[in-house]
This record gives C-alpha cells, sequence and structure tokens, in this order.
C-alpha cells in the first residue's frame, strides 16, 4: 500500500505541472498497487493491470462499490494510451489530456485507495 499511495504524489505533482497523461497514468498505477495490496494481504496472487477486473474479482469475497468499479474502468483508459505516441491518431499523449480529466482520475484512485486502505484493516 506504501507504493500505491506514493504514485499518487507524483500523479498530483504532474497535474500541478500540467503533465496530464503522466498524472493520469500514475493514478491509474496508485488504484492498480492498491488493489494488489489487498490480494497480497489475503496471500492471492494479483495478475494484470486492469483495476475494473481486479476489483471484480475483489468483490468475489468483499463488498466493493459500482461507484468503484465504475471509476476504475476510466482509469483502465489510461494504462496504455498516456504513454505510447502512437495510441493516438494524431498528437502525443502530451497534448491529449487536460486537467479536468487528471483532477477526476486522481479522486477515483484516492477513492480506491482508501477503500482498500479500509478493507486491509479488516483483513
Amino acid at each position: 500500500m506504501d507504493q500505491a499511495e506514493g504514485d499518487l504524489e507524483p500523479a498530483q505533482s504532474d497535474m500541478e505541472r500540467g503533465f496530464y497523461n503522466w498524472s493520469c497514468f500514475s493514478s491509474q498505477q496508485a488504484a492498480e498497487k492498491g488493489v494488489k495490496a489487498v490480494f497480497q494481504k489475503m496471500g492471492a496472487e494479483a495478475w494484470g493491470y486492469s483495476v475494473s477486473d481486479l476489483l471484480q474479482e475483489l468483490s468475489k469475497n468483499h463488498d466493493v462499490p459500482k461507484e468503484l468499479i465504475d471509476a476504475a474502468l476510466e482509469l483502465d483508459k489510461a494504462y496504455i494510451p498516456t504513454r505510447y505516441p502512437n495510441a493516438h491518431p494524431l498528437g502525443s499523449p502530451k497534448s491529449r489530456y487536460i486537467e479536468e480529466e487528471a483532477r477526476r482520475l486522481f479522486n477515483h484512485a484516492d477513492k480506491i485507495i482508501k477503500f482498500c486502505t479500509d478493507l486491509l484493516s479488516k483483513i
């Protein structure tokens, strides 16, 4: 969980500095690592990068709010196209993301991490 929380720091910093694509990617990474921390605590393996898939799997054993799974779906969309210059027909990832999007994804990640932290205290 330490790494998940640590990934939120560059997400916020990049958002403040206008690097919205990197902020979105760091938010996705933070959420992914937060959910994986829960699996690790449960003694289970968690593979893949999809936060929504991980939360769906987690929901087999714990109540996961639909709102978080929906937020995770949006975060998942930031995994590849935020980083690769050929992910968009025109323009680099740097030119394809905006502050509002970075802020929204940061908030999604923050909520998922808080949910996972709370869940960890109960396991």
